[in-house]
């Protein structure tokens, strides 16, 4: 196992055993994973032997769910995805449920999190476009889309059925009613309901109905605007609090979509989120969108990685958010290769609330606060809450109780970003009788900007921006002149540039449990995304916040991962043949890294350039993924010998596949870098070794014109040798597949002990009207 596949396993390995040792006999819930075909003839059903294995547990445990011995714990039976069930026991149980006869593995849970009226056009999918990829795909009209998350509001006019044909007769799924949800509340758009809650309540006990839905309704809103921004139809007018008119619109507007809801108050738990994966492949759904991420364990300890494989071999593309623990490094989730990882970008467009100090100078700042405003030409008192409150730290960030009214009535507060949400510091605020707010980002946050619907006139600043502002206040507080500054709100601002930019908080490579595989694999808007929003809940978020609003504005991966996944339904509609792997290599290969100036695109964080750590293999280009020329294909096999090749065990492999591995083909055909994934990644581990080597096999597939002629430019960086053989690619028909070998050569570099450089190069075949362009990462790494 490499080097930072090592670290990270061991870091997890030890958060794991540090949080289970001391509750060893604390019951827990696990998933346990069994042979299909292991199930004695004498019970008429897996259920009864499931429960007939959990009856030969302790009686201590037995009796902790169902009261009385003879009760049933079972969380949820699983068929699809695989065969199984989730139940609730102590470690010591899990531990002796292992060892029985046809069980594979049993898999601790865990907890995950989740995590526009112009990205469409940002994107180039333009409504009038008389030949695009939407008028290809008819816009996405016979395809589902499976969105996993917090459920839906059914009657935003996102989700309204005009002129839509009716529901695709291969589909299988239901409109299951539930607390203010009647079975009425699907339609031709919205042709599937389904929500889990089991796991959930397993751990934290019965939902609190008087705060949640006990039906596929939303009452957070993440999963109606992850959806809408899938697949939402068009809408106009759409606005924020008057920010962001226009035309609201999804990626496939008339594709289907099918909500799961398996993410409540305190979480998305394994149980519930395998189960809707086991019910969406069932459903017969095209494409399924997880904007839900956790920590990253080996892929037959991952429920999601898990369940993804059977999705994605029943033809399936899933989609998945690369996460929000950007811009740290090794910080991207969902890493499995058969999953499409979307890290974010930003668009051209902004939303730019300046501070104006009383020294004159401006500070850029970002908000949507739709409420009065401040008075015009006039300064107000301006205070640093960590200097004013009651122990520094926490009136630093704001929390809860931590700000003294005495200090806070009527002036701006300055609050540093963390711990507690951005739209909660200002309800802190004005809760202390503050007028405004100022967030200024903490060092790790760098200089990205997020916007956020604050409930007081309110805007966030960057770290150095932040630094100025104390430097002023300190400054100002010793002179005649007390500090004093106003917001200046500037309403929304289009043709932004640079645009794309990485948004600071995307997640980050290199992949910590096969660095061989780039991950994340591209980045879609994510900043600043306007899509439909539920009427239970304030434009903020917060419990307070009584406005309503049809669209909200929110920012994350969560929001990049529906715009690839309704891009993924597009492409299936204009190409029903194709694998997911197919469609994710199209969105690859012609993904770009320049912004409109033409210059790399640039790392929000920082200013800096962004790498492919931060991109992959770039942003997604929609109109060239409809006609990628060559694509990278690959198979369940393909992905039997990557887990081979990765030192996975045979067992280990049938949990995550469910199919026999010999691994003996896999090890001669070569190492782990050599899937068939459009781009290509090195690990390099030097011990002293001054010439470093490795080579790629890979394999394209012609579907562009028939007769067409590839020839190889290799774009190598500095240090680093690329050769490919052969240079030229002929092909004679569509379909027709070709191989070719990709030798890296790199000299070492002087490192110290346990630190790391990365190289990164491409190489692209052009045929002189397709560029399908692949990434080429090299890792030196100096061991510790």
């Amino acid at each position: 196992m490499a080097f930072y596949s090592f670290l990270f396993f061991f870091l997890s390995l030890l958060v794991n055993t540090l949080s289970v040792s001391s509750t060893v006999n604390d019951p827990r819930t696990f998933i346990v994973h069994v042979q299909r075909d292991a199930k004695p003839s004498i019970f008429p059903t897996h259920q009864h032997w499931y429960e007939s294995a959990l009856s030969s547990l302790s009686a201590d445990t037995y009796e902790l769910e169902g009261g009385g011995g003879g009760g049933n714990r079972i969380i949820h039976t699983y068929s699809n995805v695989f065969h199984g069930f989730s139940v609730k026991l102590s470690t010591l149980d899990a531990k002796k449920l292992e060892e029985f006869n046809g069980v594979l593995g049993v898999i601790p849970e865990q907890v995950r999190h989740v995590q526009t009226t112009r990205s469409p056009e940002f994107l180039g999918l333009i409504s009038s476009d008389s030949a695009g990829l939407l008028k290809e795909s008819d816009y996405g009209s016979d395809l589902v889309i499976g969105v996993i998350d917090t459920g839906i509001w059914p009657e935003r006019k996102s989700f309204d059925d005009r002129d839509l044909s009716p529901v695709p007769a291969k589909w299988k799924g239901e409109c299951v009613a539930g607390r203010d949800f009647p079975a009425t509340s699907c339609n031709r758009k919205l042709i599937g309901a389904r929500y889990f809650s089991s796991g959930y309540e397993a751990t934290n006990g019965k939902m609190n109905e008087s705060t949640e839905f006990r039906s596929p309704r939303d009452s957070d809103g993440h999963g109606t605007h992850t959806a809408s921004i899938a697949a939402g139809r068009y809408v106009f007018p759409a606005s924020t609090l008057g920010y962001a008119r226009g035309v609201a619109a999804g990626m496939a507007p008339k594709a289907r979509l099918a909500a799961y809801k398996v993410c409540w108050a305190s979480g998305c738990y394994d149980a519930d989120i395998l189960a809707a994966f086991d019910a969406a492949v069932a459903d017969g759904v095209h494409v399924i969108s997880l904007s839900v991420g956790g920590v990253v364990v080996p892929y037959n300890l991952d429920a999601i990685a898990i369940a993804a494989f059977a999705a994605n071999d029943a033809g399936i593309f899933v989609s998945a958010s690369a996460g929000n623990g950007g811009p740290g490094g090794l910080t991207v989730t969902n890493v499995a290769p058969w999953v499409t990882n979307v890290g974010a970008g930003t668009i051209d467009r902004d939303f730019p609330a300046d501070v104006k100090l009383g020294n004159g100078k401006i500070i850029p700042g970002v908000s949507i606060y739709g409420g009065p405003a401040l008075a015009p030409r006039r300064l107000y008192p301006l205070i640093y809450a960590g200097s004013e409150g009651s122990d520094g730290y926490s009136s630093s960030l704001c929390l809860e109780g931590s700000l003294n009214p005495k200090y806070v009535q009527g002036k701006i507060v300055m609050c540093d970003r963390g711990v507690n949400s951005r739209a909660a510091k200002g309800e802190v605020v004005k809760k202390a009788g503050g007028i405004g707010m100022i967030i200024a980002n903490g060092v790790f946050d760098g200089e990205g900007l997020v916007a956020d619907c604050h409930v007081l006139p309110a805007t966030a600043i960057g770290a150095s921006a932040g630094d100025e502002i104390r430097k002023y206040i300190s400054a100002a507080s010793k002179s005649k002149s007390p500090p004093t500054a106003t917001i200046l709100f500037r309403g929304t601002r289009l043709n932004v540039r640079p645009a794309p930019v990485v948004a600071s908080f995307s997640a980050r490579g290199p992949n910590p449990e096969t660095p061989e595989i780039l991950k994340p694999d591209i980045i879609a808007p994510g900043l600043n995304i306007l899509a439909a929003w539920p009427d239970g809940v304030g434009p903020s978020g917060l419990p307070s916040d009584n406005r309503k609003t049809e669209f909200n504005i929110l920012s994350g991966t969560s929001m990049a991962c529906p715009h690839v996944s309704g891009l993924g339904a597009l492409l299936k509609a204009a190409h029903p043949g194709w694998s997911p792997a197919a469609i994710r290599s199209a969105l690859m290969t012609t993904a770009y890294t320049v912004d409109n100036r033409g210059q790399i695109m640039m790392d929000e964080s920082t200013g800096n350039s962004s790498t492919v750590m931060d991109f992959g293999a770039g942003h997604v280009h929609p109109q060239k993924a409809m006609d990628p020329g060559l694509i990278y294909d690959l198979t369940s096999n393909d992905y039997v010998d990557f887990l081979c090749n990765s030192n996975y065990t045979t067992k280990n492999i049938r949990v995550v596949t469910r199919k026999y591995s010999d691994c003996s083909r896999a090890k001669r055909a070569g190492h782990v870098g050599n899937l068939n994934y459009p781009s290509l990644s090195a690990v390099f581990q030097q011990y002293g070794k001054h010439k470093l080597s490795t080579h790629f096999i890979r394999m394209v597939t012609n579907v562009g014109d028939p007769n067409s002629v590839y020839n190889v430019i290799v774009k190598p960086t500095r240090g680093m040798v690329v050769t490919v053989e052969p240079e030229k690619l002929a092909f004679r028909r569509v379909g027709q597949k070709l191989n070719f070998l990709v030798r890296v050569h790199a000299e070492a570099i002087k490192l110290s002990p346990g630190s790391s450089v990365v190289k990164s190069g491409s190489i692209v075949w052009s045929d002189g009207k397709h560029e399908v362009r692949s990434p080429i990462v090299v890792t030196m790494q100096e061991p510790l």
